[in-house]
């Protein structure tokens, strides 16, 4: 492919892009704010979050301080039921632009929508805020005395398959009106259905006639329950709404217990009259979920499955599950059978390679394995691997413009986002900061990321740099934060550092407050009562689950528990990785039904798409943080031992992979951070 040059109005619509981008720092930078101002603020914000007024004697000597603003705001928020219109008007006039004061419009209106006071409400509303509060303004209408128009007023909102608690109200008026036909109740109960939004689907039912009312319960019925739904459903009546809940029964039955699916579709295919669109939807279930469990006639489930059922999902599981059975001639067959666009995934490229060569084809192979090997990711490590050549890790360098990042640090919105990292509110930092860079182009983005990198703000280049030739700029996205002691912390828990920082890279790209939904915490999102287990069987102190918010109590703790998992897998760092994501007890499970594989036979079938992109990525970052550390890195394979053999920690006699840069069309850049596991093929 050639590369072609910019116009001259390509190059003039960008210069004019940044230059009015660059309009909005044209203030000289302020000083930099000082340690006792600091530490003022964070004494003053404390008091403010308590209410009241207390905090204005703390601030008084903040007035000219950047984040000063924030100070009335968080006071104001804590006594919202008590803030009267004037007060949050007056704010608002002296900061419109601020963050929080959309907070505190948004905020306010929602406690006016609370105290019914809608003629204030109105008066403050504006539209696009949210769904609930676009429910109150309408529920507003309603007190004043106004109709609802369906078109103007709900159509929008009754497009989605869930909405809040404000809308209730307005709905039932809706429906009062006459507004909610039942066309219209099963064209919401059909979006819910999509979304598997049972509850949603419950609520609606009562609004239909009594002989529809009994279907759409059985709808909800199939989305709750469906292993209830699909042996109740030998009493249904063969009609268009009940065999659409069966069919949403079998498929979800099909990903919870496929051979219970089995059993029901034997069961059932005759006794309703499904369309050829909803067979197939039953059939790519069970075929999906039966390859998951790797069952028996699983490749010919898939290999069957009608042309209009086949996704991009099954056509992969079908070479995972001839990859499980080492069927290399399958493999081939099942990498040809996908559309051109999924074959160039660097996965099937390797695979098909891998196939090749087993099956004696070794010039493809080659030519396979080295346009691989030219992509800094992890199977283009390993294809080097398979070549004995370098890796392709070509770095892009740091941009040094001093004049532009003072016209950076000039503008508010960085200067408020530096300063609230500095005072550990890093949720309002990264919203100032995505505000600040806003429509910036990629040279700005870069400098804004060296300045925060500067200041430790590590985390802003995984999710600023993740696009394009920006994700080149390895030093800053692959950090190496000495201060947190992860080096020498891996070294006291007998682990290689490489793999503990492309676990952390990887868990929280250095978010150190990040938080999942399963109440995992800091860098290495560490769950509360497994760090403590780890503190008391390693005789560490253990101050609470807040505390896995510090940096060093984090890495400590989690060092520790990889050493652990490590440990229980003969030190194989690419199994404890899967562990480290799905859970031990899992990993043990896939690895006594497929102990034979080869470990990237093994990782490519493992059947949670999360763990598998997981442990891909720890084990790209590990040789990239490997890179970091030491100009090199330890091959890939070596990393990948066999299961059930020992891994050996790198040492002074361990080969290392030196690495090459190619030409940059060439080479792709390692993924970015992982999130939590779930059971999706």
């Amino acid at each position: 492919m050639f590369s072609r040059s910019p116009s001259r109005r390509t190059l003039l619509a960008g210069l004019l892009l940044t230059a009015g981008w660059l309009l909005a720092a044209t203030s000289a930078p302020a000083s930099e704010p000082t340690a006792a101002q600091r530490a003022a603020f964070k004494q003053a914000y404390a008091a403010a979050q308590q209410g009241g007024d207390s905090w204005r004697s703390l601030a008084s000597g903040l007035r000219d301080y950047p984040l000063y603003p924030y100070l009335q705001a968080a006071a104001l928020e804590h006594d919202i039921q008590q803030t009267d219109r004037a007060t949050v008007e007056a704010y608002l006039k002296q900061y419109p632009d601020w963050i929080p004061a959309a907070d505190l419009r948004r905020d306010f209106l929602l406690e006016l929508a609370r105290r019914q006071d809608w003629n204030n409400f109105l008066a403050m509303y504006q539209p696009g805020l949210s769904d609930a509060l676009t429910c109150d303004a309408l529920q507003a209408r309603l007190a004043n005395g106004g109709t609802l128009d369906f078109d103007k007023d709900l159509a929008t909102l009754w497009a989605k398959p869930n909405l809040p608690g404000a809308c209730t109200p307005v709905l039932s008026a809706a429906h009062d009106q006459g507004l909610l036909t039942s066309a219209r109740v099963w064209t919401r109960i059909d979006r819910a259905a999509d979304a598997g939004q049972g509850g949603t689907i419950a609520s609606l039912a009562d609004w239909l006639p009594t002989d529809d009312r009994a279907s759409a319960q059985q709808l909800a019925l199939a989305l709750r329950d469906p292993a209830s739904a699909a042996a109740a459903a030998a009493n249904w009546p063969d009609t268009p709404r009940y065999t659409q809940a069966v069919t949403l029964a079998l498929s979800r039955l099909a990903r919870r217990q496929s051979d219970s699916a089995d059993y029901a579709w034997q069961q059932l295919q005759t006794r309703f009259s499904f369309s050829e669109p909803q067979r197939d939807q039953i059939l790519y279930a069970l075929a999906l979920f039966h390859a998951t469990d790797y069952d028996d006639g699983a490749l010919a489930r898939l290999i069957a499955l009608p042309a209009a059922a086949q996704t991009d999902t099954s056509r992969e599981w079908r070479v995972r599950v001839a990859l499980a059975q080492q069927d290399w001639p399958a493999v081939l067959v099942a990498i040809d059978a996908m559309p051109p666009s999924l074959q160039q995934n660097g996965e099937w490229r390797y695979f098909r390679a891998r196939a090749l060569t087993t099956t004696g084809q070794t010039g493809p192979a080659q030519a396979l394995y080295a346009s691989l090997a030219r992509e800094t990711t992890f199977f283009g490590f390993l294809a080097a691997d398979q070549l004995g050549q370098p890796y392709a890790i070509c770095p892009r360098a740091p941009i040094d413009d001093p004049q532009q990042e003072q016209m950076l640090l000039a503008q508010p919105s960085l200067q408020r986002a530096f300063e609230l990292f500095a005072v550990d509110l890093p949720k309002l930092a990264r919203r100032e900061w995505a505000r600040a860079l806003d429509g910036a182009d990629e040279r700005t983005q870069v400098l804004a990321v060296e300045l925060a990198d500067a200041r430790g703000w590590y985390d802003r280049a995984a999710f600023t740099l993740n696009h394009d030739e920006a994700m080149r700029y390895y030093t800053l996205r692959f950090p190496l934060a000495s201060q947190d002691g992860l080096v020498a912390q891996a070294g006291q828990a007998g682990i290689d550092p490489a793999w503990a920082y492309g676990i952390l890279r990887a868990e929280s790209a250095w978010v150190s407050d990040a938080r999942s939904g399963a109440d995992a915490r800091g860098l290495m999102q560490l769950v509360p009562a497994t760090a403590e287990l780890v503190a008391r069987n390693n005789g560490l102190n253990w101050g609470g689950g807040d505390t896995l918010y510090d940096p060093t109590v984090n890495i400590t703790l989690g060092t520790r528990y990889l050493a652990q998992l490590a440990e229980r897998y003969n030190g194989a760092p690419w199994l404890a990785s899967a562990a480290y994501n799905a859970g031990p007890n899992r990993v043990d499970q896939w690895v006594a039904a497929r102990s034979k594989l080869a470990p990237d036979l093994f990782v490519a079938t493992i059947p949670f798409k999360e763990t598998r992109e997981y442990v891909a990525r720890v084990m790209d970052f590990s040789v990239m943080y490997d890179w970091r550390l030491h100009g090199n890195a330890v091959l890939l394979s070596t990393r990948l031992t066999a299961i059930g053999q020992p891994y050996g920690l790198p040492d002074a006699s361990t080969v290392r992979r030196m690495t090459d840069c190619p030409p940059p069309a060439a080479v792709s850049a390692p993924a970015n951070a992982a999130s939590t596991p779930h059971a999706s093929p």
